[in-house]
């Protein structure tokens, strides 16, 4: 079986910081070693309530592109996600696949994730860890993706993030 990297995106603004570490936990207890983004605040997109916490967290994995998006659901189930939740509200936690390795596929999850492209939360911690991978929709590079994105129509503040594992790496 083939290994792929996968590229999650966590966000979370019920009790942040609470769900941000259960989230990273259930990551690393089922992935192992993790590569996570900067941390970043932001204003929510599509309705109005508190901000959240956003980054992208990387992994290798042997897992299936369904077995991933079965487990990650059950993450949000297991901390407080009801089971109809509305796309635009408040969120315990949000775990969504962005990238699986090379896949382009919209069942049983869309790959690449239309969101890459729309969302400042998603697409600067993802030019963080994968700035080279290339859009096969839009030909470009992550990193240029985030060069031409109009920062000014969601802006992004760093936020100090420790997560107190010496397994898992956070890059800058």
């Amino acid at each position: 079986m083939s290994t792929s990297t996968v590229f999650v995106s966590l966000g979370t603004n019920i009790d942040r910081e609470h769900h941000l570490q259960k989230g990273l936990a259930a990551l690393e207890s089922k992935y192992g070693r993790l590569i996570l983004s900067s941390l970043f605040e932001c204003e929510p997109v599509g309705f109005i309530g508190d901000n959240f916490y956003n980054m992208v967290i990387a992994f290798d994995t042997t897992d299936s592109l369904d077995e991933i998006a079965r487990f990650l659901r059950q993450v949000e189930f297991d901390n407080g996600r009801p089971q109809n939740a509305q796309k635009y509200s408040s969120r315990t936690l949000d775990l969504d696949i962005l990238l699986y390795g090379q896949d382009v596929t919209e069942k049983p999850v869309q790959i690449p994730r239309a969101e890459i492209s729309k969302n400042a939360f998603v697409l600067a911690p993802l030019a963080e860890l994968a700035s080279e991978f290339i859009h096969p929709h839009t030909q470009l590079s992550i990193d240029e993706m985030w060069r031409r994105f109009d920062k000014q129509t969601q802006p992004l503040k760093n936020v100090d993030f420790k997560w107190n594992n010496n397994e898992v790496e956070i890059k800058k």
